[in-house]
């Protein structure tokens, strides 16, 4: 086909759109509505993946937690719950035997703890336990001021680390490093705060403050109380060797017999990835099910409306074909105006969904700040895809009326009133 028939074909496309607005923005609004339940769909699983890129870049994608509980919720909690909880003895007895892990640590925590500071009250913050070398992990990562040091640890030292969030309440100007705080009725020096780590799904991590672990256990006590692990591989290539040798040392720790369950969890960002994927599975069922109902009615919207342009240029095509147009030229330029639909149809969904989107991630996070991970503007591959998806949808409404027409007699065609 010579390029002056497709230029040709284009040309009367436009112009029976123009000649038909409403009829045309009727016909088009199936298209609309589909494309974009595309758009803002792609725009969720790109916000999705920001999140668990975030998280696993805070936890550390070559970090492993020894822990009572499962972090992924998919356990009996009963269950969970019956455990024996993992003592600071088990801790400091894995630690010793551990040789595949470039650091672990133990680590304890009290959730909800009030911190005083002057005479004003801050209630649910969590207190963290640690070591010194917690602050070599992505977590531990510090903005201002310094992680507490192993002689700190050693001698109970009352130094406290603050996590963003908890930091900027206490302290709204910024100015806490240096001062005094009381946790549980102890006074701690201030002398850091751990850069922002918080995601959508680990918000909490930004509302905590870490102390040495020996000080934490004189604060809140050592007995009932179960430690969790922090295990760091060095490489996520090591991971597989380092959770193996794991796991081995903590059932022979625990006492477990070779055909008995674990009754502890190695938590890792694998947990994240499958609760992110299923919750894709999700994203994709409904949004794939509405962008498909949306274009079966788009479809055999734009399929009657070009029924109908057929009907009234009838005499137009005997024309055509009575002064030698063949059959592709006419079966191509209903193809042509029907993609053309669908096109400007994307065009109108992918400004409409800009705005929309743009409006939602700048004003929403204000009133809900864990949503703050949502982009304002669209990722420029679903502009293609839109497009792609859009001229599909219209080639395939506009086939069979263009069919119609080219097959039309021309004798026919003429005497046609």
């Amino acid at each position: 086909m010579k390029f002056s028939e497709i230029w040709e074909a284009i040309v009367i496309a436009l112009d029976s759109i123009k000649a038909n607005k409403l009829r045309s923005f009727l016909a088009s609004l199936g298209v609309v509505i589909g494309i974009s339940f595309v758009i803002i769909m792609g725009w969720a699983l790109a916000g999705l993946d920001k999140v668990l890129l975030d998280t696993i870049n805070m936890i550390g994608s070559d970090m492993l937690y020894v822990d009572k509980w499962d972090w992924s919720g998919g356990q009996n909690w009963k269950l969970l719950q019956a455990r024996k909880p993992i003592t600071l003895e088990q801790a400091n007895e894995f630690i010793k035997r551990v040789k595949t892990a470039e650091v672990a640590i133990p680590i304890a925590k009290r959730h909800r703890t009030l911190i005083k500071y002057e005479n004003l009250n801050f209630e649910g913050i969590s207190v963290q336990g640690s070591l010194s070398e917690y602050g070599l992990t992505p977590a531990g990562a510090i903005l201002d001021g310094r992680f507490f040091s192993p002689s700190e640890d050693m001698y109970s030292a009352n130094v406290v680390v603050f996590a963003y969030n908890a930091y900027y309440s206490v302290f709204p100007d910024g100015d806490g490093i240096g001062k005094t705080v009381k946790i549980n009725g102890h006074k701690f020096y201030v002398i850091g705060v751990v850069k922002k780590q918080g995601t959508a799904l680990l918000d909490f991590v930004d509302n905590q403050v870490f102390v040495p672990l020996s000080s934490f256990l004189g604060c809140f006590g050592k007995y009932r109380r179960s430690l969790s692990i922090g295990v760091k591989a060095g490489s996520p290539e090591m991971l597989d060797e380092v959770r193996t040798e794991t796991i081995g040392i903590m059932r022979g720790i625990r006492g477990l017999e070779p055909w008995e369950e674990l009754d502890f969890s190695v938590n890792e960002t694998k947990t994240f990835e499958k609760s992110t994927d299923m919750f894709r599975l999700y994203v994709w069922g409904i949004g794939i099910g509405m962008t498909v109902l949306s274009f079966i009615v788009g479809i055999i919207g734009i399929t009657n409306i070009m029924f109908v342009s057929v009907a009234e240029r009838t005499k137009e095509i005997g024309i055509r074909k009575a002064i030698g147009a063949p059959k592709r030229s006419i079966l191509f330029q209903f193809i042509i105006e029907s993609a053309i639909l669908c096109l400007i149809g994307s065009a109108f969904s992918f400004i409409g969904c800009s705005v929309l989107i743009y409006a939602v991630a700048t004003f929403l996070p204000k009133a809900f700040p864990s949503i703050s991970f949502l982009s304002p503007y669209i990722p420029l591959k679903l502009l293609y895809i839109a497009s792609f998806v859009s001229i599909i949808v219209g080639i395939l409404a506009g086939l069979i009326p263009a069919i119609r027409a080219s097959n039309l007699d021309p004798v026919d065609s003429l005497r046609y009133e």
